[in-house]
């Protein structure tokens, strides 16, 4: 029986058993055993070296990937928010390698990843989905492009993204798992756990081979989040949900999906409807900064400003600038909202804040 046949018997059972506090560590057990099988079949997928790869070069301040079926207007929507020239047709996979455009907004080079439309079954490598989702697992953004005539995909694309352990929109569980020698598992946890109990921790572990362990839970989390803890290897990426083509549709309608996705971006790519909003979204769900450098005896650079990470701090520049900024760091003055006043005297663990002014004084 191969891999994708034993998942699929083990999905069965799940379906079949009614989830109560009696079968609940059962139904853990059978997820941890199907999240296993997963990687398992990507590991050997992988080593087995079938198959061509994407291969994409970073640059720029933050990476943007943008993610739909085909014919969405993915394309479009690069080239209204970059300069790059991706193609263009009303014809399935248009799109058949990467195309990379950088958006430039706020100071920030922003860069932004077209890539071929996903199809059901994606994560399992149909259409060379997993290589194309793989793409989005180094980006720092993903924007989930949805045709307004086709909004049912976003279940697909939600799943096909979790098959490859890309959790959109989500933060990584508070979670500590400590193996030990002898002495059986040992829970503890600092809020109430409403999803999980002891036993359905034990079944879990067991899967994994686990049997002497201290857990630590700081999260009411729920059993898929405990295995993805497990996995050590999902990744937690911002994501924003953006309907195209809504120039193709009366108001009654946009209403119906508005209340459906009510923290979408409506926008038509083709007619540059609310394309600026959507270039505000994106500098915002990524976290981008701006911060002035001041150099001794001159005047802020108000031109270029440094983009940085929102949470940045004082030693978090000088490493951006240049690694022996840290080593001669002597102090810093700050001019901005992060400082209780202007020319204020900071060091290296100082937060900035965006928009602030910063001199680096270092020795000599």
């Amino acid at each position: 029986m191969d891999i994708e046949e034993k998942i699929r018997k083990i999905e069965e059972e799940i379906q079949k058993t009614p989830y109560n506090k009696a079968t609940a560590h059962h139904i853990g057990k059978l997820k941890a055993k199907i999240s296993r099988l997963k990687e398992e079949a990507l590991q050997r997928k992988t080593s087995s070296g079938k198959g061509r790869g994407f291969h994409i070069k970073k640059s720029g301040d933050s990476t943007v990937v943008l993610i739909g079926f085909p014919s969405v207007g993915k394309s479009t929507l690069l080239n209204e928010l970059t300069s790059a020239e991706s193609k263009v047709g009303d014809y399935q996979f248009t799109t058949l390698e990467i195309v990379p455009g950088v958006m430039e907004y706020r100071g920030a080079q922003i860069q932004i990843f077209d890539i071929p439309g996903i199809i059901t079954g994606a994560s399992r490598g149909r259409g060379r989905g997993r290589e194309i989702l793989s793409v989005a697992r180094s980006a720092d953004l993903i924007v989930i492009v949805l045709d307004v005539f086709n909004t049912d995909h976003m279940d697909i694309i939600l799943r096909e993204l979790r098959d490859v352990g890309i959790r959109p929109n989500e933060t990584p569980p508070d979670v500590i798992v400590k193996r030990r020698k002898l002495g059986g598992v040992k829970l503890s946890a600092t809020v109430e756990l409403t999803h999980l109990d002891e036993k359905i921790i034990r079944s879990v572990l067991n899967e994994y081979g686990i049997h002497n362990a201290d857990v630590l839970i700081r999260d009411d989390i729920t059993v898929d989040q405990f295995i993805d803890v497990m996995e050590a290897n999902r990744a937690y990426i911002p994501a924003i949900t953006v309907i195209n083509k809504i120039d193709l549709v009366d108001e009654s309608y946009l209403e119906d999906l508005r209340e459906k996705f009510p923290e979408a971006l409506f926008i038509s790519a083709d007619r540059d409807i609310n394309i600026d909003e959507l270039r505000e979204e994106i500098f915002n769900r990524l976290g981008l900064i701006r911060i002035y450098l001041k150099p001794q005896g001159k005047k802020a650079d108000y031109d270029e400003p440094l983009i940085i990470r929102d949470g940045s701090t004082v030693g978090d520049v000088c490493q951006k600038l240049h690694r022996d900024f840290v080593r001669k760091f002597r102090h810093a003055r700050v001019w901005g909202s992060s400082v209780k006043f202007d020319g204020q005297k900071v060091g290296l663990e100082h937060v900035l804040n965006d928009e602030d002014v910063l001199r680096i004084i270092i020795k000599k």
